[in-house]
């Protein structure tokens, strides 16, 4: 059927509407998504060798605070370390965990190099391992990562190691520990896992030719 059509693109940051753009949809879905990339990343000039997300309580499993890393990996060094600070979970995923302690989290090459090893794991599973363990290589059957990530949880040290993440325990952070470094290159995000971090000078890591 043919018939004339219009968005309405809402910009909104919580409760608080940013923008709406009203009219043809290529060109609404443009004007929006240019407000978007200034009202929903946060731009900081400098990595960070030390980063701690902490969680919102509606992230109640890995599953979900795996946003911690996808949103906050851009501003994170090459060797650092992402606390996903969270001492509500207590699980893996509520509904892949059985997988994910199969086959733990890892880079991108180690499954795609092993393929056949992993035909019977969903795709969508292998590419939540990747994204919360970030970028790396896997050369001559060796994985590196490009940086930590560990996991301040209410998820056991065993089963961190079991699949391939590091373990604090929460009971021992003092959030304030964290807080006002930057120059040293710590930093603490609130409610990690909702707003996207990058680098003001567009840079983005990427995985090191072999």
């Amino acid at each position: 059927i043919k018939m004339p059509g219009k968005l309405f693109a809402i910009v909104a940051v919580e409760n608080t509407l940013k923008g709406i753009f009203i009219g043809d949809c290529t060109e609404a879905w443009e004007k929006a998504a240019d407000l978007s990339r200034d009202v929903h990343i946060i731009y900081k000039d400098k990595p960070y060798k030390t980063i701690l997300g902490q969680t919102p309580k509606m992230y109640d499993d890995i599953w979900t605070a795996g946003k911690v890393m996808y949103k906050l990996e851009p501003i994170l060094a090459d060797g650092g370390t992402l606390i996903i600070y969270a001492p509500h979970i207590t699980e893996i995923s509520y509904t892949h965990g059985k997988i994910i302690d199969k086959i733990g989290y890892h880079t991108r090459d180690y499954f795609l190099k092993r393929m056949d090893k992993f035909a019977g794991i969903p795709r969508a599973v292998i590419a939540h391992s990747t994204h919360v363990k970030g970028i790396g290589t896997f050369i001559n059957g060796v994985e590196k990562p490009r940086v930590n990530v560990v996991l301040a949880t209410g998820i056991s040290r065993e089963r961190c190691r079991k699949v391939n993440l590091g373990y604090m325990n929460p009971d021992q952070i003092d959030i304030a520990n964290y807080e006002n470094k930057e120059e040293k290159g710590i930093l603490v995000v609130h409610n990690a896992g909702e707003i996207l971090h990058r680098l003001s000078d567009g840079h983005i890591p990427t995985i090191p030719d072999e």
